[in-house]
């Protein structure tokens, strides 16, 4: 199999990976391909999330491919995890995001803070696309501060009791397993919550005009009552859902630059063969300065990610260093999805052509798992030891 990259990579990151790392992106790059290309345009304008391709990529080893193999996943680098997810935003952001909750906000917890009865129950299934999962943190009052959460958690007897929604929640309506974080007693708390559980309800949220090909949806318990068996006994404080969050935005920063790769080398090919003025556009300065620009800073955004992900196997990456990349690549992406609607004119809008569907997902993508702005204070703090936040 040839598993150089085809596409952008002006700095020739491929010689810095491994076999491995190159046959993994591989592998996804060409799913995506020949499974997802040709069917989301029709998927985003329905708002439908293409479920029938959920055991393809369990079967590539996306889903939980950090987790080990004794408990199904598939031991993989984080730097492979991360080469995988930015072939999914390629395609679509619903994919990146589907495996990324599916993989960093319910699996890693369940493996990180479950007992061993929770992670053999559910860790094999949830890597082989037979359970599906969701992370319930962010609440209708409460986003960028959940430690303010007003979910509850009573306990009585062998059983808790949970009151409280969840709003924004990928993955919501079609989810196996809910993990969802509450206060106890004042403590911040984790749980699972299946699907069919009296009191618990999973409305799907519509009228969106971004992530049109994901599941998006509202998590709502009345009197929800579990088995206590069903807490994450490890799982304590903020900083559970936090550590979640890390992992999460990891592959964020990953994604967006596949987002942005994708609107580059459309614009680029469009470039090549529109004709104005009696020559290519591609031969016009003004054009070639935002192609520059856009290559430029998805080169930045590609030894970010490399960088980041060989700390975060070498452990010497902190939660900082993952809001640097996820700010940086988000933005920059953002930015090429937008230069590249200008260089298509008209055309740009049309869903002939994948650039607006990603502007439009990436604004989202700049909002969840922490804002621009929220980064921003985040590495504020870090740099000067003052934090903002209040």
């Amino acid at each position: 199999m040839d598993d150089a990259l085809p596409g952008t990579d002006f700095y020739r990151l491929d010689d810095m990976l491994s076999e491995e790392e190159r046959l993994a992106r591989a592998t996804v790059r060409r799913f995506v391909d020949e499974r997802v290309l040709p069917i989301i345009e029709g998927a985003y304008r329905d708002g439908r999330f293409p479920m029938e391709l959920v055991p393809e990529l369990a079967a590539l080893g996306v889903l939980g491919a950090t987790i080990p193999e004794e408990y199904g996943g598939a031991g993989a680098s984080n730097v492979i995890h991360g080469l995988m997810l930015g072939e999914l935003e390629r395609g679509d952001s619903a994919f990146r995001s589907f495996a990324s909750v599916q993989s960093d906000l319910v699996m890693y917890p369940i493996f990180r803070y479950g007992s061993e009865e929770q992670k053999r129950t559910w860790l094999p299934r949830m890597a082989r696309g037979e359970a599906i999962g969701c992370f319930g943190l962010t609440e209708p009052d409460h986003g960028s501060d959940p430690g303010s959460m007003a979910t509850k958690a009573e306990r009585e007897g062998e059983t808790f009791i949970l009151n409280g929604s969840k709003m924004w929640i990928t993955n919501g309506s079609i989810a196996d397993v809910a993990v969802v974080w509450a206060k106890w007693d004042g403590e911040i708390r984790g749980f699972l919550v299946e699907r069919g559980t009296p009191g618990f309800s999973s409305p799907e949220m519509r009228g969106k005009h971004s992530l049109r090909a994901s599941v998006t949806s509202e998590l709502v318990l009345q009197d929800c009552r579990i088995p206590a068996a069903n807490m994450l006994p490890s799982a304590r404080g903020l900083k559970a859902p936090l550590s979640c969050l890390t992992e999460a935005r990891y592959g964020i920063a990953w994604g967006a630059v596949g987002a942005a790769t994708m609107c580059y080398e459309t614009a680029l090919s469009y470039a090549r063969t529109r004709i104005q003025f009696g020559r290519p556009i591609a031969s016009f300065q003004l054009v070639q300065e935002k192609l520059v620009s856009m290559l430029t800073e998805i080169t930045k955004a590609q030894l970010l990610c490399l960088r980041l992900g060989r700390m975060m196997d070498g452990g010497t990456c902190t939660y900082a260093h993952v809001s640097l990349a996820k700010r940086n690549n988000v933005d920059i992406a953002l930015t090429c999805a937008r230069l590249a609607r200008e260089i298509l004119g008209a055309n740009g809008i049309s869903d002939e052509y994948p650039v607006m569907r990603h502007m439009n997902n990436l604004e989202s993508v700049r909002t969840y798992e922490g804002t621009h702005d929220i980064h921003t204070l985040i590495l504020g703090k870090t740099i000067t030891g003052f934090p903002a936040f209040r």
